[in-house]
């Protein structure tokens, strides 16, 4: 079965930093494009970052690009998303998820975690 568990989510002040992880059992997460995805109340579901499985490539939204880095450590089956100089509109529920290739459409992504919460509040 598969399943990924994302960690690392808190209570952070503006300007400050977390990192999330994702983590795979059952499956190999080097063989997929791993996106992060993140949805606060109210509001749809949006991309974040997403890396591809074949070259390491790597995409982020205009709103974190400077702020974020995704990085994934395949010997630990494990992707990351740094977080920093963090801002009170990037409080959301943070998703991991699996696709293909990386895909703009978050319904091209099979395979979702059950999210962490990232609150940025002083």
């Amino acid at each position: 079965q598969v399943q990924l568990v994302e960690s690392g989510g808190g209570l952070v002040q503006p300007g400050g930093s977390l990192r999330l992880s994702c983590a795979a059992s059952e499956f190999t997460l080097g063989y997929y494009a791993i996106g992060w995805f993140r949805q606060a109340p109210g509001k749809e579901r949006e991309g974040v970052s997403c890396i591809s499985s074949s070259d390491g490539s790597t995409y982020y939204a205009d709103s974190v690009k400077g702020r974020f880095t995704i990085s994934r450590d395949n010997a630990k089956n494990t992707v990351y998303l740094q977080m920093n100089s963090l801002k009170p509109e990037d409080t959301a529920v943070y998703y991991c998820a699996t696709a293909p290739f990386c895909e703009v459409s978050r319904y091209e992504y099979d395979y979702w975690g059950q999210g962490t919460q990232v609150t940025v509040s002083s």
